[in-house]
């Protein structure tokens, strides 16, 4: 192997083969750099001690594969390369055989310069030679096979399920394969193995994972895959706390075998609530601090005094965001600050009234000033602003929204100032470097049905197959008819549903199940399904639910979010061997593509043209 020869071999025969990294002729000697995934060696081939070897070598262009045998040979002091592993040692040529010549490849595997990302992709065996792909491909191996010995240890069976099925829409589109053997008739690829991992814990198999790939026919979104692979695990008889001990043992192992990073288990838990309360969002990057409500540092007057002047609703919290020494800001910042494009797109920057210039608030309201920076701790040099929310009389029906509304625009506002003044400011700087410090958080308890304003119905916010709150039954039972109602109290049932989020990032959603079938149909009943439509689509899977089903839950995780995070990556596509572009198109194999007529005609399909 290229990348194994040490000093102390040196005086040993061996034998290498690879690519021809670099050549470099002079004259009568010529050293070529010899590469393969473990990394290179010199090689030296000298005309007065091999003739033949020498007249091949000459003949050589990067991307050529050759084999060698030779002689390892410690290097003199001055020569020695302390850039690579190898860099003591040379190997003297005493036999080169040529294995496969290479055309000129459109670009290098070692050019400091990367050619344009669909280059790469179209061209990917060229890409994946690359020293940052190499290593991003064996994380990848590490991060599986940890996971894999972690499970197995923990009892869990490795089962397969099938990708060929039928369509139960989870969200996303399914990818439909049509039968030939059954015409007119369809399977669809899995979004995910949700129902037949359910199964599994009614035949007995109480503990499974898999590493499972999954489809999904997602509009085009820069950080989607159309095929993406999952960590897939289910048990029987689980508290939520069950899973999640289950989940840090996992991450724990690949962190710390594929890393060598220790991540801190348990960690920490929060509520759906108070993730949006404190962070504005419910995936909170826990690198930064959270908002503060300040309401409770002031007095009733000083409070009235502030909503007056900066025409704020007193009812609604008054969030004071902070960023750690991302220092003072000019005043031109300051004004910009409302109109950043992601916070912008959340019913515009007017239902917030920003307070951005720290100097003046302390100067106009000196008490209120050091109350609150008492309060949310303000340490020098720290970026403060806070935000309220606006009095504006046109905005009145937005003022009636939920609070939650207003703090995920703070929790907007918040991200996007980190990110303007991470790296200019070291926003990061008290919790260490962002790349390499891990923050995981569980955030439990979130909605059991979402509001969709485009289609004006209540959908499930996790799937149809997640329990709620023993508590909250009563709710789901009186309002179950009423999944076209935007004010009905279905949104206010929770369920026993769960993310693990990192740095900001969701890794993976889970739940406890529904096992009774009673229950099953009442949601479905809730979401507007009707007993015929709910057989039609699940019958075999209620059916199986009548048949003593335990207890139980799981979760999947991303596996190509996690290698992404851990290689430092900035897209999906870096860890991924053969990804597809946004756009789901594989630009190596030119797919998908058109197929004959008389492949249609056997599957009995008809092309319609789509009207120009």
């Amino acid at each position: 192997m290229c990348g194994a020869l040490r000093a102390s071999d040196a005086g040993k025969k061996a034998v290498l083969m690879g690519w021809v990294n670099r050549r470099r002729d002079l004259g009568s000697i010529i050293f070529i750099d010899l590469r393969d995934r473990t990394g290179v060696t010199q090689v030296v081939v000298n005309r007065e001690l091999n003739p033949s070897a020498h007249d091949k070598a000459e003949q050589l262009r990067n991307e050529y594969v050759i084999a060698v045998i030779g002689t390892v040979k410690q290097r003199d002091r001055d020569t020695v390369n302390k850039n690579i592993p190898t860099g003591e040692v040379e190997l003297i040529i005493e036999e080169l055989r040529l294995l496969n010549e290479s055309k000129s490849p459109p670009f290098l595997p070692g050019e400091a310069i990367l050619p344009n990302e669909e280059m790469r992709l179209k061209y990917r065996y060229i890409d994946l030679r690359r020293d940052a792909m190499q290593f991003n491909i064996e994380l990848r191996h590490k991060v599986s096979k940890a996971i894999r010995d972690d499970l197995s240890a923990q009892g869990f069976f490795e089962i397969e399920t099938p990708f060929m099925t039928r369509s139960t829409p989870e969200g996303a589109r399914d990818y439909l394969v049509p039968s030939r053997v059954q015409p007119g008739s369809f399977y669809a690829l899995p979004q995910s193995p949700q129902m037949f991992k359910q199964i599994l814990m009614i035949s007995g198999f109480d503990r499974y994972f898999q590493i499972v790939r999954c489809f999904r026919d997602e509009d085009f979104r820069a950080d989607r895959q159309a095929e993406f692979t999952q960590i897939d695990l289910e048990m029987t008889y689980p508290q939520t706390d069950t899973v999640w001990g289950v989940v840090e043992g996992f991450l724990t192992a690949a962190f710390k075998a594929a890393a060598g990073q220790e991540i801190k288990a348990p960690f920490p838990r929060m509520s759906y609530d108070e993730a949006i309360k404190r962070y504005g969002n419910d995936k909170p990057d826990m690198r930064l601090p959270a908002m503060v409500d300040v309401r409770a540092a002031l007095m009733p007057e000083e409070l009235d005094e502030l909503a007056g002047k900066f025409r704020m609703r007193k009812e609604f919290p008054l969030q004071l965001i902070r960023i750690p020494k991302a220092g003072e800001i000019s005043g031109t910042e300051r004004r910009t600050i409302g109109t950043y494009g992601a916070f912008q797109h959340v019913q515009g920057p007017s239902f917030v009234q920003l307070m951005t210039d720290p100097k003046r608030f302390a100067k106009d309201y000196p008490a209120p000033s050091e109350k609150v920076q008492a309060f949310a701790k303000i340490e020098p040099d720290d970026l403060w602003l806070l935000a309220g929310a606006a009095n504006h009389p046109e905005k009145a029906a937005v003022m009636d929204q939920r609070v939650q509304h207003f703090c995920e625009k703070c929790g907007f506002l918040r991200l996007d100032l980190a990110q303007k003044y991470a790296s200019r400011h070291k926003a990061f700087e008290k919790t260490g470097d962002p790349a390499k410090d891990f923050r995981f958080l569980w955030v439990s308890d979130f909605p059991m049905f979402e509001w969709d304003n485009a289609e004006k119905r209540w959908n499930p916010a996790h799937h149809p197959f997640t329990t709620l709150h023993e508590e909250d039954m009563a709710k789901l039972e009186a309002n179950i008819d009423s999944v076209h109602d935007p004010k009905s109290p279905l949104g206010e049932i929770r369920a026993l549903a769960y993310d693990v989020v990192l740095n900001g990032t969701e890794l993976g959603s889970g739940s406890i199940r529904i096992h009774r079938q009673d229950i099953q149909k009442k949601i479905f009943q809730a979401l507007g399904m009707s007993d015929d439509e709910a057989r039609a689509r699940f019958g075999f899977f209620l059916e199986a639910l009548e048949y003593g089903t335990p207890p139980h839950g799981g979760i999947a995780l991303g596996l190509d979010r996690i290698v992404m995070i851990l290689a430092g990556a900035e897209s999906l596509r870096e860890v991924i061997p053969f990804p597809k572009t946004a756009r789901a198109v594989d630009l190596m194999v030119d797919a998908p593509t058109p197929v004959s007529e008389a492949q249609l005609k056997e599957l009995g399909i008809a092309i319609r043209k789509a009207k120009e």
